[in-house]
């Protein structure tokens, strides 16, 4: 065992106090003891350090620090200081207001969903350190089983055991194609008419793009791609050039270009489920609830900015 394995936190709050006080009394009045508690409490501390740190004159003269007293009481001022600022950090953690949550994202919810729902979250938790990491999705839930992140949003149906799960979106697919292949005010795009058309489509290690693939497969289309790219704009940039036609997740799409007709599959096509994962049996902080509690009211609301209505975590 080490010199000091045996001081206590009240042995370091005595020192301070008699040292600030000149006396065991006022020590004791500051403290909220009695003198003689201060007194035992610095008798601790003299057994542990095996040293005096207060040469008692007696009388009316004050106690004054010994040498190993007052080498002690630099370091007890700054221990007791970072005990101080441990304890409001804590407290700020427990109401939810500060700390640090780590999220991992994919393309499509980093540019649509995720900006929304950080912004909501900041206006409760201004001090909070957000990081973020943006990944492909089949690596995001084995960063957050291995605890390299607190959250992560990640393509359903989940079925992995080590982390529980919630859904956020059940994102629609859409058509995507060039304004010469639909006419104005068309809604729908019949699937058939992909067949034997360019298609612009994400990597074939893409695993969603392996599904939508098999999908549009079991409709009766084989895509015939002429060019892959897992960034999204470049995608919708190329069936804007003319170039092929897509089939995106809506999350994935910018809806305000005017240059592409955006429409709904004919015959429609299964949602892709959009979830939140967290490492199962974790305790997470109140800012991680808070962002679970946001997703969630995103999921059920009609659009992503309705969220002024959730309960907050703090209260």
């Amino acid at each position: 065992m080490g010199l000091l394995d045996d001081i206590q936190v009240r042995h370091l709050h005595a020192l301070v106090a008699v040292a600030e006080e000149g006396s065991f009394r006022g020590a004791g009045h500051l403290l909220g003891f009695s003198q003689s508690a201060v007194s035992q409490q610095v008798a601790g501390l003299e057994r542990a350090v095996g040293m005096a740190v207060f040469d008692r004159p007696g009388g009316p003269r004050p106690p004054t620090l010994t040498p190993a007293g007052r080498l002690l009481l630099r370091h007890a001022t700054a221990v007791l200081d970072r005990l101080g600022q441990a304890a409001e950090e804590l407290e700020q953690l427990r109401l939810g207001r500060s700390g640090r949550l780590v999220i991992g994202t994919f393309q499509s919810v980093s540019v649509q969903l995720l900006p929304r729902l950080l912004g909501r979250l900041r206006e409760d938790v201004p001090d909070l350190d957000v990081r973020l990491f943006e990944e492909e999705v089949v690596d995001l839930v084995d960063r957050v089983a291995d605890d390299r992140l607190d959250l992560a949003f990640v393509v359903g149906p989940v079925t992995d055991p080590r982390v529980e799960h919630v859904l956020v979106r059940q994102d629609p697919l859409r058509v995507v194609v060039p304004l010469s292949w639909a006419p104005d005010g068309a809604t729908s795009y019949p699937l058939s008419d992909l067949n034997g058309r360019p298609m612009i489509g994400q990597s074939v290690l893409d695993t969603y793009q392996r599904r939508i693939d098999a999908t549009l497969q079991a409709e009766g289309v084989d895509p015939a791609y002429v060019f892959r790219t897992n960034d999204n704009g470049a995608v919708q940039a190329m069936v804007r050039a003319g170039i092929g036609g897509s089939v995106m997740p809506e999350l994935a799409v910018d809806t305000d270009d005017d240059e592409v007709r955006i429409l709904d599959p004919d015959p429609a096509l299964p949602l892709r489920d959009v979830e939140l994962v967290w490492r199962r049996g974790a305790t997470q902080s109140p800012a991680a609830r808070r962002f679970v509690e946001l997703a969630v009211a995103a999921a059920t609301s009609s659009a992503v900015g309705e969220l002024s209505g959730a309960t907050s975590a703090s209260e």
